[in-house]
């Protein structure tokens, strides 16, 4: 009994005499840092201590706060009040990267129900389509990534199909702007890939690589609202949708947004330089430029479009070619009803040849495109119709022969064209369209009768279920 009550004794006297020693070389490891920093206190053992014994990280806030802790084992000199480690300040949780694959695609089941004889209108997708053919057809098909790379850059890719309906096997279908890709019609090709810097200055980005042009479809097209019945009259006449070059866009007005404008310059060749041999393979560029103006609660819309093209050189025979286009586009738009009116001249320089003066002379391109839609049942039912009047040469002699010498895809002097498309959009759920339609287009030569070469008037008729769907936005 009295040799455990020893042990006993003894085991305390230890565990005492280890505690003086440890409490003696605490005391001295904090006189001699008070030697340095007068003002440090336990406080900095604390957390020291706390931190090596891995009671917390060294980028976060201490677990418990020592304030107004005081030692009995040290002068009054180097006593203090003991201090919470600062927090860091929060994580900007304001700004949400964008990392987004999104699409669409739209497509009919069409009739043709009368064809034009004499094949006119390469630009459209009906061009030599033979009559009564019906079939189901995509027409686009669209796959994009968004990707924000920090707060000031980000990358814009677009990939695309855009077969027609007259696409054949390789070497006996025209390409427009990659419309066809005659051996193989639902290959993607890449439309767009941008590099986007935000900001430059207060609502302005600048933007490089391959991209959208100013033309319709950063404002016009969405008002027009129905690219899958058909494009702006500027883009159904081969506008150039996109271009490869260096853009800047952005706002006069960042706080409301009412006011902007959008300016590029491009190669004028869309998704290549092309061959050694074209004009447009790094010798002239295109320039293109556009301002809008939005009043009354944005519902009424004003922009002017403008670009000029030096497309050819001057040759024995043929003068400078070059190509400028000045539109006007006014809207009224709500959610129950908008009207729409575009309309552009286009000058085409030496753009044909007069084969009864043997010189090259201007061509004067006229069009305008009149529409309306709107909703029947709110989110369900809507309807659209439009008009469009193209004349290719507001000075175009009758009498006279021309050939043409412009490299603007599907250009002729001679054909006058009338377009209507008229339809209703049912929507069973958020972004999927079911549209039915008809697609009309009539032709009519400026010739003369007698001259040579004349075609009697005609026109092309189709009718249509087309389908619509997006997905990812």
């Amino acid at each position: 009994m009295y040799k455990n009550v020893s042990n006993q004794h003894i085991i305390a006297l230890i565990l005492l005499f280890s505690s003086c020693f440890f409490a003696k070389s605490a005391s001295a490891q904090l006189s001699s840092a008070d030697q340095h920093r007068p003002e440090a206190g336990l406080s900095d053992y604390y957390n020291k201590t706390l931190t090596s014994k891995g009671s917390q990280s060294a980028n976060t806030a201490p677990a418990a706060t020592y304030d107004g802790v005081k030692s009995d084992k040290q002068s009054p000199e180097s006593t203090t009040d003991i201090k919470t480690a600062a927090k860091p300040a929060d994580a900007d949780t304001s700004w949400k990267p964008v990392r987004r694959l999104w699409g669409y695609a739209f497509g009919d089941f069409y009739y043709n129900a009368h064809a034009d004889a004499s094949n006119r209108g390469g630009e459209t997708n009906y061009n030599g389509v033979p009559t009564y053919r019906n079939a189901f057809q995509f027409r686009r098909i669209y796959l994009g990534y968004d990707y924000d790379i920090n707060k000031k850059f980000s990358v814009e890719v677009l990939l695309a199909s855009e077969p027609t309906a007259n696409t054949s096997v390789s070497g006996t279908t025209a390409i427009f702007n990659s419309d066809n890709l005659g051996d193989n019609k639902m290959a993607f090709y890449i439309k767009n890939f941008a590099l986007r810097t935000r900001n430059v200055w207060n609502g302005t980005d600048f933007v490089i690589g391959e991209m959208l042009t100013p033309a319709f479809p950063l404002l016009t097209e969405k008002i027009w609202g129905y690219r899958s019945i058909e494009r702006t009259i500027a883009d159904f006449h081969k506008t150039n949708a996109y271009d490869v070059g260096a853009s800047l866009q952005g706002v006069f007005d960042p706080a409301t947004k009412n006011f902007g404008y959008n300016i590029l310059i491009g190669n004028n060749s869309t998704a290549s330089l092309l061959s050694a041999a074209n004009a447009n393979t790094g010798f002239y560029k295109a320039f293109y430029g556009d301002v809008y103006a939005k009043f009354l609660n944005q519902t009424l819309i004003f922009d002017i479009y403008a670009d000029y093209m030096k497309t050819a050189g001057t040759t024995a025979v043929v003068g400078t070619q070059a190509r400028n286009m000045i539109k006007g586009f006014v809207a009224y738009t709500t959610p129950k009803i908008t009207f729409g009116i575009e309309a552009y001249m286009q000058k085409i320089a030496n753009g044909i040849t007069d084969g009864a003066t043997k010189t090259s002379v201007n061509a004067t391109v006229e069009a305008i495109s009149i529409y309306s839609k709107g909703a029947i049942y709110k989110d369900k039912l809507g309807f659209f119709a439009r008009y469009d009047s193209y004349n290719p040469d507001n000075d175009f002699n009758s009498a006279d022969v021309y050939t043409v010498n412009t490299n603007l895809a599907g250009y002729s002097p001679y054909t006058k064209e009338h377009f209507i498309t008229a339809g209703l959009d049912f929507t069973p759920a958020k972004n999927i369209h079911f549209e039915p339609n008809l697609w009309f287009i009539q032709y009519k030569d400026q010739r003369d009768p007698s001259t040579t070469g004349y075609l009697p008037d005609s026109h092309v008729l189709v009718y249509r279920l087309t389908f619509f769907f997006i997905f990812g936005k």
